[in-house]
């Protein structure tokens, strides 16, 4: 029998949040009544209070939108702090615009795999804001969350169903990988970076080592990084490190000013490569904004658009991923591929611009703190030679943290 909380705003949807309490209940788990209401008392009596998550909130002035911001700050940690101790084994919520704020929150607090289920009435629009970077199942609550009637109650006892299948199956598959756990690599691939990666994961997995392959498209950057937060990674493999591209430029596959600071922040081992920094990404050719209708772009398919980097566009890169890597603990190694960062920027390829990667080259060795080894390959990124040695950098790193 597992625990999963039922949290929600118990104020204006404490029966809704009962009745899937009940259903789950009857599925032979024990759900837990959590509170986050901030205005009214509740409708039913929660296990755990909102002034056990909040205290303050009995002295903040009754502003609707001050509280459930405050409660959505404080919510996180508190629900972490349960699962982190074992009191909850799945989560599960109902909300609109404000209770879908704050569950959200809650569970982007919790980890990769742990079993997280919002029943919204957002889950049909953007739900990028509430998601995150977090493997939250979003399920649209069709009709309000107002009342129990005969398309709401079929619709939670569906969800309530589901967090109890989740919560099942992923007791199974914990159990299952705690008896053949392999550590674990995480390595960036684009399409233009597929060769490399590729021979790179056989090698390490060769080695004993289980490589989670992140595509490179900003949300995956991003999910790469928070999964190297975690601390469950033995090593990053960050071959494809484009997303940086269309940061600095303004391109559409974007993973923010953050990306490449979570193994200096958890002090993982990395092996780092400017894989792909010679294009920014955009949609089909109407999408590409005005000013850049000068610019010499790829037309990957009808719904992809390429823009090659500039030399000026390449040396402030090269600064930024210096300047990033300079924060580092863990041993890392850069390895520049001299003959092209992509398939299409090698000799002869569209992309191909000595002088834009000699300044991408220059600015990066130039900025890079002493004690970070560079290696130079006269091959392309996709050579099974460069493959091998991001392999073999890497597996170094790693032994010389083991001994550290």
């Amino acid at each position: 029998m597992a625990t999963i909380a039922v949290l929600g705003t118990l104020d204006s949807k404490g029966h809704e949040h009962a009745f899937v309490a009940e259903v789950i209940r009857g599925q032979g788990h024990e759900p837990l009544l959590i509170d986050v209401g901030c205005l009214e008392p509740p409708q039913v009596t929660p296990g755990i209070l909102r002034t056990e998550i909040l205290p303050a909130l009995t002295d903040m002035p009754v502003d609707r939108g001050l509280r459930v911001a405050a409660m959505a700050e404080a919510v996180p940690g508190f629900v972490a702090g349960l699962a982190a101790s074992g009191r909850i084994q799945g989560i599960i919520s109902l909300g609109g615009g404000g209770g879908t704020a704050i569950a959200s929150a809650a569970m982007r607090a919790l980890p990769l795999g742990f079993p997280k289920l919002m029943v919204s009435t957002l889950a049909s629009g953007n739900t990028a804001p509430y998601m995150g970077v977090k493997d939250i199942v979003m399920m649209p609550s069709i009709v309000d969350v107002a009342g129990l009637n005969r398309i709401s109650r079929k619709l939670f006892t569906q969800a309530a169903g589901a967090i109890c299948g989740m919560v099942a199956v992923s007791a199974q598959a914990g159990a299952q990988e705690a008896g053949d756990a392999k550590p674990l690599i995480v390595a960036s691939m684009f399409g233009n970076t597929t060769a490399c990666l590729t021979e790179a994961k056989r090698l390490l997995e060769e080695a004993g080592y289980e490589v989670l392959v992140f595509a490179a498209t900003g949300q995956g950057g991003r999910t790469m990084e928070s999964l190297i937060e975690t601390g469950l990674v033995a090593g990053v493999l960050d071959i494809t490190t484009t997303e940086w591209a269309d940061e600095l430029v303004g391109g559409v596959l974007n993973a923010g000013p953050h990306r490449l600071e979570a193994a200096a922040k958890a002090g993982v081992p990395a092996v780092v490569a400017p894989g792909c920094l010679d294009m920014v990404n955009f949609g089909a050719p109407e999408s590409v904004p005005d000013k850049f209708k000068d610019r010499l772009f790829y037309h990957h398919n009808p719904q992809v658009t390429l823009m090659r980097t500039t030399v000026d566009e390449n040396a402030a890169l090269g600064r930024i991923i210096a300047d990033k890597l300079n924060s580092y603990t863990a041993p890392v190694t850069v390895l520049l591929p001299l003959g092209g960062i992509s398939v299409v920027s090698a000799p002869g390829g569209p992309f191909h611009d000595a002088a834009a990667d000699a300044a991408l080259y220059t600015a990066l060795k130039s900025g890079l703190r002493a004690g970070i080894p560079v290696q130079e390959f006269p091959g392309n990124v996709n050579e099974p030679g460069f493959a091998a040695a991001c392999a073999t950098a890497l597996l170094a790193n790693i032994a010389a943290k083991s001994k550290a």
